[in-house]
């Protein structure tokens, strides 16, 4: 499997901005089935920065109705990635 398949999007909500700013972590959404080694070291691959902790949650799949018909929507697996010092990633571009 490669980096790329790995790391599959970033997730940006207020709170992993703020997580960003403060504790200089960052959320990205994995691909299922993967674990830390493999995050850390595709983090580390595409960006170029040093890794220094990951931590994966897996979040649950959530009932939805629409009318008297039920589906299931979500259930992503997510990776908290905390940079070593001095690293940053900008996810994004200015200008």
């Amino acid at each position: 499997m490669s980096a790329r398949d790995v790391i599959i999007r970033p997730v940006v909500t207020e709170k992993t901005m703020k997580l960003q700013e403060t504790d200089n972590k960052i959320t990205f959404e994995v691909a299922k089935g993967t674990n830390k080694t493999q995050v850390k070291q595709a983090i580390e691959e595409i960006f170029n920065v040093k890794v220094e902790q990951v931590n994966i949650v897996n979040t649950p799949y959530k009932t939805k109705r629409m009318g008297r018909y039920t589906g299931k929507v979500g259930g992503i697996r997510k990776a908290i990635v905390k940079l070593a010092e001095g690293y940053t990633i900008n996810l994004y571009e200015e200008g």
